[in-house]
């Protein structure tokens, strides 16, 4: 019987992903006195059931024009920078003067 921790590390998950399959009926395993333990051979057959079913790629459009790109990294870009994206200096009653005052 394999514990959360080594199941873990077997199938390079987190545990909390594992408990949460297993609050979820979604692993095979057992509970005992309160302990969550793995049969290896559960395991195996449980991996096995979800097969190797060639995966299509995501089509990807293709464009020779490399305008439209450059056009949806600007759009994506004005999206999410703004002029003030990125300043650190911190705002002081002095700097809040200033900008009152319109000194420079």
């Amino acid at each position: 019987m394999l514990t959360v921790k080594e199941l873990s590390a077997w199938l390079n998950i987190k545990q909390s992903t594992l408990y949460l399959w297993v609050s979820q009926n979604k692993i095979p395993c057992q509970r005992i006195h309160g302990l969550i333990r793995f049969e290896p051979d559960a395991i195996q057959a449980w991996l096995k059931g979800f097969g190797t079913h060639p995966v299509k790629p995501f089509p990807l459009p293709i464009h020779d024009d490399t305008r439209d790109l450059d056009q949806l990294i600007e759009a994506a870009k004005s999206e999410v920078y703004t002029p003030r994206h990125g300043e650190t200096r911190p705002k002081s009653g002095l700097i809040q003067k200033e900008d009152a005052d319109g000194a420079v």
